[in-house]
């Protein structure tokens, strides 16, 4: 693992959690949360509000990769009291602000909500271009597009990782097609994290985080060649009597 300093933004929420708990040396990771009380003591904790530019700026100061979890996740989420102020723009603050700063690295946690407008029966590869079916879809689009525009002179790569949907999955549960065509474990959204901290990159790329199901809403072929993608559980397997690690 490099030892290059990293920022993770909603480290208190899911994946953030997950991530920080399955690395073996915290000492390169600074976790930030709005409530950083539900991060542990030991921690180089960071109290950050993405609506506050400047909080945003000392944030990123030494930083070399930032991975932007913080969002509101629900894809209900109201857009003139949610989205916008926290989506919108604080993913426009978090990138400005990693620029300022000279980070070299930003990791965007996309969604495939930017994809849920295309018919379910269509698999969506890397290269199509959003097509949100909500406002919340339209707030990650933007981080996409955000996220490309900062990579165009060539001084910060960045990820734009489609992570979708992040669950626990037990034998004998009953799940959407889509659901389950969806899923992603815990360990596999880690592991194409930590992938993404690691590839040799530059430019802007769009990764695709669904585990390796019998059948995925989103194509992996150019994620497991861009940065290694190796995810090893199967929603469909799991269901049907195979087993997972959180």
């Amino acid at each position: 693992m490099s030892s290059r300093k990293i920022l993770v933004t909603g480290a208190a929420g899911k994946i953030g959690t997950a991530f920080w708990q399955e690395r073996d040396d915290k000492s390169d990771l600074r976790l930030a949360d709005l409530d950083v009380t539900q991060l542990p003591d030991s921690a180089q904790r960071f109290a950050l509000d993405v609506r506050d530019q400047a909080s945003c700026i000392r944030a990123c100061e030494g930083i070399h990769t930032v991975i932007h979890l913080a969002a509101n996740p629900d894809p209900d989420a109201d857009f003139m009291d949610s989205l916008l102020p926290v989506n919108i723009v604080g993913t426009y603050n978090m990138l400005f602000a990693a620029k300022a700063q000279g980070c070299k690295r930003f990791i965007f946690a996309s969604s495939a909500q930017v994809i849920e407008g295309y018919p379910t029966d269509v698999q969506i590869q890397e290269c199509m271009a959003p097509k949100p079916g909500n406002l919340y879809g339209v707030s990650k689009a933007f981080g996409e597009a955000l996220a490309s525009m900062y990579a165009n002179d060539g001084q910060m790569t960045t990820i734009a990782v489609r992570i979708a949907n992040v669950a626990n999955f037990q034998q004998g549960e009953t799940h959407s097609p889509r659901d389950v065509a969806a899923f992603i474990s815990f360990r596999d959204v880690v592991a194409l994290l930590n992938n993404c901290v690691e590839a040799e990159l530059k430019g802007f790329h769009v990764i695709h985080g669904v585990s390796d199901n019998r059948y995925k809403r989103l194509s992996i072929d150019q994620s497991r060649k861009v940065v290694g993608y190796a995810p090893v559980d199967d929603g469909f397997e799991i269901l049907e009597g195979g087993t997972q690690s959180d």
